[in-house]
């Protein structure tokens, strides 16, 4: 399975629409196969990153805020969709992986933040 993550300083970029950076690992059900790898985004594009992750075949994005018109349109095409999250990148991919991960939820690398 292939996850990808949004990335904005170490954490989940708050907004899908502003990523200029993502994640992507792969996960064979029991581990991750090879070291996640990252991408620096040429610029900010919902629909462009929308591509990339279709391209690329990613079975599931971790972000924070999503609009909905591309969060039904991943639904569509049968890509899950964890939103809503804050914290660390590497603790969502982590509980991501262990099944614990839940839109909406609040790592503690993100608790008394702010």
């Amino acid at each position: 399975m292939k996850i990808l993550l949004t990335v904005q300083d170490n954490s989940i970029a708050p907004r899908f629409d502003q990523a200029t950076e993502i994640m992507i690992a792969e996960h064979d059900g029991q581990r991750l196969t090879a070291e996640p790898r990252t991408i620096i985004l040429p610029h900010r594009s919902a629909e462009e990153l929308s591509d990339l992750i279709v391209k690329e075949g990613v079975e599931c994005v971790i972000c924070g805020g999503i609009e909905e018109s591309f969060h039904k349109f991943f639904t569509w095409k049968k890509i899950t969709v964890i939103d809503g999250i804050i914290g660390g990148h590497a603790e969502a991919l982590q509980r991501c992986l262990a099944g614990e991960l839940l839109p909406g939820t609040v790592l503690p690398s993100a608790q008394g933040k702010g």
